[in-house]
């Protein structure tokens, strides 16, 4: 591991109290595990609710204890010890708040989606570790998402590394809970952050 990456953590925000710290135990899954199959098509299933901006499924495939963290990343010298700015965060959501998001795009008041953009989630780089618990996975992943509205604005893209938790719940489905994005520019080029990665 390098000494100078620093991973996005539930524990630097507020909301992250209530998040689980389960940890990823020993090197990553091999491809052809079941285990890194059946993560890899989770995502490749949720990039699609994402792209069709099908919300209300999306948020029935998300966990009650859901923390889903994105701090805002900042330029720093090397050695410094931190990449993203204290109390500072793109997204920092519970259930509640993100179905409190979802909601309002269902408004008249949601005019950064009306008319709705057209999304693309590039999902790559997909790793896959086990945990102490046998019904939970820690996945990594690249995301990049491709989004454009209208017909004179110009298109835009937002580069991130992302660390799921997945918990499988009593009736055999995995539902994410824990998402910790860590964005590749500390300034976002996008007018806007309605939607979600």
């Amino acid at each position: 591991m390098n000494p100078h990456h620093i991973r996005v953590d539930s524990r630097q925000s507020p909301l992250g109290a209530h998040a689980s710290t389960t940890t990823r135990v020993g090197a990553s899954l091999a491809f052809d595990d079941p285990r890194h199959l059946t993560a890899h098509k989770w995502l490749v299933d949720e990039a699609y609710l994402l792209d069709t901006q099908d919300y209300t499924a999306w948020l029935d495939v998300l966990t009650e204890d859901i923390h889903y963290f994105m701090p805002v990343k900042v330029t720093t010298a090397l050695g410094t010890g931190y990449d993203t700015s204290p109390g500072m965060a793109h997204f920092d959501e519970n259930l509640y708040s993100l179905r409190q998001r979802v909601a309002r795009f269902a408004t008249e008041h949601a005019w950064t989606e009306d008319p709705p953009s057209r999304l693309r989630h590039f999902v790559t780089n997909v790793r896959t570790f086990a945990t102490e618990n046998a019904n939970e996975l820690v996945v990594e992943s690249a995301v990049l998402l491709f989004r454009s509205r209208g017909d004179v604005v110009e298109s835009a893209l937002v580069s991130a590394g992302r660390e799921d938790l997945l918990r499988r719940d009593a009736d055999g489905e995995w539902r994410l809970a824990r998402r910790l994005i860590a964005a590749d520019e500390s300034v976002i080029r996008m007018q806007n952050l309605a939607i979600f990665l």
